[in-house]
């Protein structure tokens, strides 16, 4: 077995981690109590550090995004009435209307350059997650990788086999989310240890492939992948290049060098997942830089998996990876981006790829997830 991080040792020595497993209360990683002097009062520090917490988890920067868009989105639509004003003969009815929009959009964009301005100058310094550069020795750890499969019995059996080669790799999981080709079948007969989870979702789907490869305790780190060969198992080795800093070392797409040129991910999902990753990025300003949301290729530490394992709901469907991230991050994991390579998908799309409005779709309950909390399972 591989050796254990010193964020593992941590969690084991002092306890910061809260004492999670597949069963038990939802845990808060990695998050410090700190206690007040015993020879000064504890309540007005504790109050003020309630207050000055407070402050910090304000989202400053992302509502200043959410409001410049507005204010540019209020001064296109001014200008663009000239079309109707003039051209339908709508000048009498829309000029007011147009006249306001283009006036009052200039306080949208002023209160969100002033609250980015805020996170930005200000309190960014206080929100860096880590104050040194973490490098944590892994040795030659051992990988438990596991797949999720729908419907893929072209490519799952090559995938399998792509994997197991790879010297890293322990042992390959595929789950089937209720296939009814013969996924299952050219799995296990190319090496794989299989399961089906039967309630529908690529949410539930992930969720399963985690909670299988806990099991194993001879594997220090956990990679997430897919059965469709849109990723390759040569990639390991980036991963685990990555793995002595972070806690989850996350996959990206965007390096357009690394990108077959014909993939599912069409110039509309690219940007659109690229827009997305900034907004939560934003959201956790100081913590990790975020370019694809939508990536199901990402390497996790076992001891951090554990923890944050329980507090995840599985029924968040499409947009589990962006509610993966967010959580992580919101639980003060370190998340670090690998760049990886794309490949075009063996077998017909099925996720939220299949189509621009899909896609739209599903970009959008990552945006409201993202705003408003992920409570609502989809």
């Amino acid at each position: 077995m591989g050796q254990r991080s010193a964020t593992d040792d941590a969690i084991s020595k002092t306890g910061s981690v809260a004492d999670a497993t597949l069963s038990g209360d939802a845990a808060v990683p990695y998050q410090t109590t700190v206690s007040a002097p015993a020879d000064q009062p504890d309540g007005p520090r504790i109050k003020l550090a309630s207050v000055v917490q407070t402050i910090l988890a304000v989202p400053y920067l992302l509502f200043g995004i959410y409001l410049f868009c507005v204010g540019i989105a209020m001064y296109l639509v001014g200008v663009l009435a000239v079309v109707p004003r003039y051209l339908l003969g709508f000048y009498d009815a829309l000029t007011p209307i147009s006249e306001w929009l283009v006036w009052y959009s200039g306080l949208p964009i002023t209160l969100g350059l002033a609250l980015a301005l805020l996170d930005l100058l200000v309190l960014f310094d206080r929100k860096r997650l880590l104050q040194h550069l973490r490098v944590d020795a892994i040795g030659d750890a051992p990988v438990t990788v596991a797949l999720t499969a729908y419907n893929d019995e072209e490519s799952i059996g090559a995938a399998v086999s792509d994997f197991l080669a790879h010297p890293m790799v322990r042992r390959v999981i595929v789950v089937s989310n209720n296939s009814i080709d013969q996924t299952f079948q050219r799995a296990e007969a190319a090496g794989a240890l299989t399961f089906n989870e039967e309630a529908p979702g690529y949410g539930r789907c992930v969720h399963r492939c985690y909670v299988e490869a806990l099991r194993f305790d001879d594997s220090d780190f956990v990679i997430l992948c897919e059965g469709d060969r849109t990723f390759r198992a040569h990639d390991v080795d980036k991963l685990l290049a990555y793995a002595p800093h972070a806690d989850i070392v996350n996959g990206t797409r965007t390096v357009e060098a690394l990108r077959e040129r014909k993939t599912q991910l069409t110039t509309f999902m690219f940007y659109g997942n690229l827009f997305v990753g900034k907004l939560l990025e934003a959201k956790h300003l100081g913590c990790s830089t975020i370019t694809d949301v939508g990536t199901t290729y990402k390497l996790c530490r076992r001891g951090a998996l554990q923890a944050l394992l329980p507090s995840l709901n599985p029924g968040i469907n499409l947009e589990f990876n962006a509610y993966f991230l967010d959580m992580a991050l919101a639980n003060r994991l370190v998340v670090l981006e690998c760049p990886i390579t794309f490949h075009a998908r063996v077998g017909e799309s099925k996720g939220g790829n299949t189509d621009n409005t899909r896609a739209l779709s599903v970009g959008l309950a990552m945006i409201r997830g993202l705003t408003f909390g992920w409570g609502r399972a989809t």
